[in-house]
């Protein structure tokens, strides 16, 4: 699963995607672009393998932040992640397809107020504000 959050109002963007390697996060971009080709938007990452890398395309209405070494707490959606892997901690699920519903449910059923909630920490949108984005 790839997903981005707006930390401000909660907006989001999900994409299952077969796997977690360059060419599937180079999908999600090429989406994500095509969802709002009007915006310039930064998405933050930590430094998965697959995130850095020359053969990505990055579109050129998005700009890739990367955030320190182990240091999720400063990335939004990590929190939105952990909320999500609570739901599913006590399941007991029979198989992959089964495991992508329930994943599928658990992030339909999260409201922009929720999102907004999980992800616009006051140091982050401190953050946001102090940039003027």
């Amino acid at each position: 699963m790839y997903g981005v959050v707006e930390p401000q109002s909660g907006e989001n963007f999900f994409r299952e995607i077969s796997h977690l390697d360059t060419q599937c996060f180079q999908e999600f971009l090429n989406d994500f672009r095509r969802a709002y080709p009007e915006d310039l938007d930064i998405i933050q990452l930590d430094n998965g393998s697959f995130h850095p890398t020359s053969k990505l395309k990055v579109p050129e209405n998005i700009i890739l932040l990367f955030q320190p070494a182990h240091c999720p707490e400063l990335n939004p959606i990590e929190r939105l992640w952990e909320q999500l892997k609570g739901f599913l901690g006590w399941e007991v699920i029979d198989n992959l397809d089964a495991l992508k519903i329930k994943v599928r449910q658990i992030l339909t059923s999260f409201s922009e107020k929720t999102i907004k909630d999980l992800t616009g920490w006051k140091y982050i949108l401190r953050s946001l504000e102090v940039a003027n984005i």
